[in-house]
């Protein structure tokens, strides 16, 4: 037997809450519902994103104009046909390496001190690179091998000049020393390319590898005594020095 539960009737009340319709007296307007968000302020000094800025036309007046404002050169005049060349900007002086390559290359003829006197690194290794290329040729990699005697040859000379100087090396320093034992590299150089024409194990190339170690050990020796302190008195010693550093990369090519 089904039991019978009385059911009291269900009011539905208007939408707009009771405290909106009838505000108590004296308060004034009535406080936002509990679900409405709160609004933000209207005040210019209120910002409710600090880390943003709305502002137009603040932003504007006080921005700053770009840093590139057209193309590269417009505004300061320069131009890239006023640029230096390249090698220039390097510090490589190639009238300078060619007058110097024509004052060695004549074996009868002496070298200019004066010439030598500014130093570079650009010929002497290009003659070295070329060195060791013919060496390439005749099927000998060589490159790293005459990169080192040359640069032990150059302390040894400059070790020498040292001692016999006794410490006052004049104009010679050892960058100095450097670059004039790479340029008197040139008769060497010249001498890897004949050789490659030249019988092996004869007669004839040792006697032409002596001609160019001579031709070598001469200019050497003049740019060396010229540009050192107390050169010419000790010019025997220098020219054996260098006689024997050249005579090295003469057997470097014969064998």
């Amino acid at each position: 037997m089904a039991k019978e539960f009385s059911v009291p009737p269900v009011v539905f009340t208007p939408s707009t809450p009771t405290h909106r319709r009838n505000p108590p007296p004296g308060t004034g307007a009535s406080p936002p519902p509990a679900f409405a968000p709160p609004r933000p302020s209207t005040s210019s000094t209120a910002n409710p994103l600090p880390f943003m800025s709305f502002d137009v036309g603040a932003g504007a007046s006080s921005s700053s104009p770009p840093l590139f404002a057209g193309p590269i050169g417009v505004g300061s005049g320069a131009s890239f046909e006023d640029e230096p060349p390249l090698l220039e900007e390097l510090g490589i002086n190639t009238r300078q390496i060619w007058r110097k390559t024509l004052s060695i290359i004549h074996p009868f003829r002496s070298a200019d001190p004066s010439l030598h006197a500014d130093a570079d690194l650009s010929g002497p290794f290009l003659f070295l690179l070329s060195f060791g290329l013919f060496q390439l040729l005749a099927g000998k990699f060589h490159f790293g091998i005459v990169l080192g005697w040359v640069t032990v040859a150059s302390l040894f000379l400059y070790f020498v000049f040292s001692m016999l100087s006794g410490g006052r090396c004049g104009d010679l320093d050892l960058y100095r020393c450097v670059s004039l034992v790479g340029y008197c590299m040139l008769p060497m150089v010249i001498f890897s390319a004949v050789s490659l024409f030249l019988p092996r194990g004869g007669g004839l190339i040792f006697g032409v590898g002596m001609g160019f170690v001579l031709w070598s050990t001469r200019v050497c020796t003049r740019l060396l005594s010229e540009l050192a302190s107390s050169g010419e008195e000790h010019r025997g010693l220098i020219a054996y020095a260098c006689w024997l550093v050249y005579m090295l990369f003469s057997l470097l090519v014969v064998f």
